[in-house]
């Protein structure tokens, strides 16, 4: 594994991170709540985004419009069964969904939830250090790197993991303070 492909697929892990960390509600409405969720349309498991055209009109309501209005129900019905824990509001040509403020063992409960989702990226990382670690120890026992360039690769690649874990670690402490700013 070279050290480019290594860092391009920990930036990868940082950026499923931040999108997990973005199904995490906070005290304010946003679109991205309902990334995960997905609508039985006609037997395929299809994602809402491709469905409806989702915004934020305000700061404590997603505006839900599907482009085809007979999807309504079956919209409505998908956010229902849904984990994101809000309640839809069906006016017959849009859903509504009304974000109430947070308790703070909600709060809670989310802080851990998204220290659940950070430690899931530092584990996705170590995995990678240690796939790259264990190419370059191979590398270095079938003769083609010194023990020397084995020891300056691993060492980058460690440098390389240091870095990406605190991005990680950033973007942790950026979603707790969201979620704990009242």
């Amino acid at each position: 594994m070279k050290l480019a492909e290594a860092e391009s697929t920990m930036q990868k892990s940082v950026e499923a991170t931040l999108r997990s960390f973005n199904t995490i509600r906070t005290g304010r409405a946003n679109a991205s709540l309902l990334d995960k969720v997905t609508v039985d349309y006609y037997g395929a498991p299809t994602g809402l985004k491709a469905l409806a055209n989702i915004n934020a009109p305000d700061s404590s309501t997603i505006l839900v419009q599907p482009y085809d209005r007979t999807t309504l129900t079956m919209i409505e019905k998908a956010i229902s069964l849904s984990d994101v824990g809000l309640t839809p509001n069906n006016d017959g040509s849009a859903i509504r969904l009304n974000i109430p403020p947070l308790t703070s063992d909600r709060r809670k409960e989310f802080v851990k939830l998204a220290t659940k989702y950070a430690e899931e990226g530092r584990v996705a990382i170590r995995s990678i250090r240690r796939d790259g670690v264990d190419s370059i120890r191979k590398q270095e026992k079938n003769s083609e790197l010194s023990e020397d360039e084995s020891r300056d690769r691993q060492d980058d690649l460690q440098k390389l993991t240091n870095k990406y874990i605190a991005k990680i670690d950033e973007l942790l402490a950026e979603k707790e303070k969201d979620i704990t700013t009242v």
